[in-house]
């Protein structure tokens, strides 16, 4: 039999801080991150995506090895296959380097197709996974849908047709299945160890609003800007996350900075309560998931060690499917 990978997974809402916290546990656990983000993996889509390479950089003047950032032109098209299929590469090469596999991310939809694919076969009934479609806006399912299936003409064609895009999404859902089952003859068995970074609804606003005055300081409207100019169409950024798309728009004369900022800090608080409904279901899927403050970098890294080393690990304390916010764990 195989051996098993070990893998660990850090997961969390927009701004919460988990480039920070994967690099302090890269380093004690003598780890690669690979990237969990369906934008970073473009070149120059950098202050939009909150790459901040600076975080990899050590005060010794080392640095923590990283994987699938800035591997493909902005252009390139990108879907859950893609991920699934460069994630098996990437843990084969952090591990032939004598390093541990840590995925840090980003987006909800691509770590749930790693877990669900390795470690269950079937993932939650259809009709749930529809309902948490319906609970989506129409940006989001647009967004869901390109991950998807970068080909699909359904979100440029009928970008408000709900019924059209879901389907369309457990379309691709069910083409994505065939992808994996190829995957999993190439990528052996593997264990997951579930991370997530928690904070208050009220700290996640906060974030928001300071990191987005902060990138909007050092030039992420220029940045978008640039993209243009090096070819990169409009319609093109309407799919490459709330902040290219509304940047985009505030370039194009369709709202004006004051409202831009306003709207994008509203949809960002907004994609932040969704991804909670994500994390709720990789535990309700049965995917553990352990929850820690940012400053429980210790007690995350006691757990980890435990987990490489074999050990059984203890239910984790508290469940986020089972609290609503503002409860503190």
């Amino acid at each position: 039999m195989p051996k098993k990978h070990r893998i660990i997974v850090l997961l969390g809402p927009t701004a919460c801080g988990k480039t920070a916290f994967g690099v302090q546990l890269a380093l004690r656990l003598h780890a690669s991150i690979i990237s969990a983000d369906s934008r970073q993996i473009y070149r120059g889509l950098d202050l939009g995506t909150g790459k901040d390479l600076q975080d990899y950089d050590l005060p010794d003047g080392g640095h923590i090895p990283y994987e699938l950032i800035d591997i493909l032109p902005p252009n390139a098209p990108y879907s859950l296959a893609h991920f699934l299929r460069d994630a098996a590469e990437a843990v084969c090469r952090v591990e032939e380097n004598g390093r541990v596999p840590l995925f840090v991310g980003g987006t909800a939809l691509y770590l749930h197709g790693l877990v669900s694919a390795y470690q269950l076969k079937h993932g939650a009934p259809d009709d749930e996974m529809r309902e948490h479609l319906r609970s989506l806006s129409n940006e989001d399912l647009c967004t869901m849908l390109l991950e998807l299936d970068p080909a699909s003409p359904v979100p440029v064609r009928e970008p408000d047709n709900r019924i059209r895009l879901i389907r369309a999404i457990e379309m691709a859902r069910s083409k994505n299945d065939t992808h994996t089952t190829e995957l999993e003859e190439q990528f052996p068995p593997s264990e997951f160890l579930i991370l997530g970074l928690y904070r208050t609804r009220s700290e996640i606003r906060e974030r928001i609003r300071i990191r987005l005055e902060q990138r909007l300081n050092a030039g992420m409207i220029d940045e978008v800007a640039v993209l243009h100019e090096q070819g990169m169409s409009w319609e093109r950024m309407e799919f490459l996350g709330l902040e290219y798309r509304y940047l985009s728009r505030c370039l194009r004369g369709v709202l004006t900075l004051e409202e831009m900022k306003n709207e994008l800090y509203a949809k960002i608080c907004q994609f932040a309560k969704r991804q909670d409904s994500w994390f709720r279901r990789f535990e309700r899927d049965g995917h553990p998931v352990y929850w820690f403050e940012p400053g429980q970098i210790d007690g995350a890294e006691m757990l980890c060690r435990d987990f490489l080393a074999g050990q059984t690990l203890p239910e984790p304390v508290f469940r986020l499917a089972e609290c609503k916010y503002p409860v503190h764990p």
